[in-house]
């Protein structure tokens, strides 16, 4: 293939990431600078997204590198978001690992790694770019999940999610194996078309076992049971990633297929997912109920929120493709701003993470501005009004309503009630009383660190996207998909 200058222009976002992995390691190699190195990679992703939001306002043809990448407006789109996500998280892990003792400079390369593997999930269009993408996207995760060594949670953590992850992946692999055996071809709209054609009883075992893979990923129910175990042992930042970057990536090719595939025609998969989606709205809320950890909340609370992100994918139609990224940007932002306020309370030096109800009991009365914050995203994920969160359960309510899934739209309802009171539960435990000195408390000088400003900057975003959602309506519009 000939490189053209169009093909450089579509893949700049990614060759910026590539070139800030190679500059961090060197700088790693030669010599170890916390700040320095932070800084490094910082620069890098901000010279990636600025290469993304070039293509998107430049309004660059949709263009295809190979058959397995496809560069058009809706990978542009999910391209920006994993990079604003993968920036707050060098910032947040930068903050967090400040005091800590030790090696902390490979966290930003493996962070990058892990980066570049979530932006080729975004262009993929084919089942070996997918796999590629995902084991580059899981690998780095590995380490990160056990960064903190001398912790028995993070290690514990890891190792679950390394052998859940190595199985999700046999899955996937041994699943888009059976499907190329009987279909002859990897890409989505070849193996979309076979399906369409009526498949064998091989090919539909292929796509079961491809679906465990991806489930697993999103931590849609029955593949969840890994999710709270390892949020609740991975750093915070860390779990701020995992929440954010790893699911909107296997979540936005997971779209790509349904469209480009036409898997709104295989009736059975529908079927399946919205069986799925009413599990993970229901299952996901009702256990988060029970919790008392706040990172294992979150967790739980992860697995509704994608359970609803599901009936905006199962509805199809017009709305779909926009309904998803509305809800992907919103839960984005908010859930930056929780891990956010988690990770500032917390230091790597600890034993634990700041991750107990109890440790934020009475947060207002000591930190007014945190405590505040995490009230606003906790709203948000409610889907309160004149929040983020709200837009997001529009568009899905909306798509839910045009297609009459009404079973769907219950269980969107139901959750959205359950969820509200655990929110509420933490809210509440904000403004008690401190009955005693806690030992967690977030740094005086927090809103003058970056992860304070991220924090913030969070925050504010998620106002005006509540308040003001007309720009972002419109970049939504853009990230549009056409059926292969």
């Amino acid at each position: 293939m000939s490189f053209t200058s169009e093909l450089f222009t579509a893949l700049s976002p990614i060759l910026a990431l590539s070139a800030t992995i190679v500059a961090v390691m060197l700088a790693i190699a030669f010599r170890r600078r916390h700040t320095a190195n932070a800084t490094l990679a910082v620069i890098g992703l901000n010279l990636a997204l600025a290469a993304c939001v070039a293509l998107i306002w430049t309004a660059h043809p949709a263009t295809i590198v190979t058959p397995l990448f496809v560069v058009d407006g809706y990978a542009q789109f999910y391209m920006a978001l994993i990079l604003v996500a993968t920036l707050a998280t060098a910032t947040l892990s930068h903050a967090y690992l400040e005091n800590a003792s030790g090696e902390r400079e490979e966290m930003y390369l493996l962070l990058t790694l892990s980066a570049l593997g979530a932006l080729t999930l975004a262009c993929a269009q084919h089942f070996a770019s997918l796999f590629i993408g995902l084991e580059l996207l899981s690998v780095p995760l590995y380490a990160m999940i056990a960064y903190p060594v001398k912790g028995h949670r993070p290690l514990e953590g890891g190792l679950k999610y390394l052998v859940l992850s190595a199985v999700a992946s046999a899955f996937l692999l041994f699943g888009i194996a059976l499907m190329y055996s009987q279909a002859g071809s990897l890409g989505f709209s070849e193996v979309g078309a076979y399906f369409a054609a009526g498949g064998t009883p091989i090919a539909l075992v292929g796509g079961a076992m491809l679906l465990i893979g991806l489930g697993f990923k999103l931590s849609l129910v029955p593949f969840h049971l890994w999710t709270p175990d390892v949020y609740e042992g991975a750093p915070a930042p860390v779990a701020t990633y995992l929440a954010t970057v790893s699911k909107v990536a296997v979540f936005a090719v997971l779209m790509r297929y349904f469209v480009e595939a036409g898997g709104y025609y295989q009736a059975s998969l529908v079927q399946v997912l919205a069986w799925l989606a009413f599990a993970s709205m229901l299952v996901g809320n009702l256990l988060a109920v029970r919790q008392n950890n706040v990172k294992r909340m979150l967790a739980y609370s992860s697995v509704a929120h994608f359970g609803y992100c599901m009936v905006a994918l199962i509805a199809g139609g017009p709305l779909a493709v926009e309904a998803v990224g509305a809800y992907l940007l919103t839960y984005v932002v908010t859930s930056i701003g929780a891990f956010g306020v988690i990770t500032l309370s917390s230091n790597a030096g600890g034993e634990r993470d700041a991750d107990v109800i109890y440790d934020y009991r009475g947060l207002f009365w000591r930190r007014p501005y945190l405590a505040s914050i995490l009230t606003a995203m906790l709203l948000s994920l409610a889907g309160i009004p004149l929040t983020a969160g709200f837009l997001g359960k529009f568009y899905v309510i909306t798509a839910g309503v045009d297609a009459h899934l009404w079973w769907l739209l219950g269980g969107v309802v139901v959750g959205s009630a359950i969820g509200l009171y655990y929110y509420l539960r933490l809210m509440v435990s904000l403004f008690l009383l401190d009955p005693s000195k806690h030992r967690f408390s977030a740094k005086l000088d927090w809103a003058q660190r970056s992860g304070g400003i991220m924090v913030l900057l969070a925050m504010i975003l998620m106002l005006v996207l509540g308040l003001y959602p007309q720009p972002f309506v419109q970049l939504l519009r853009i990230a549009t998909l056409m059926p292969g």
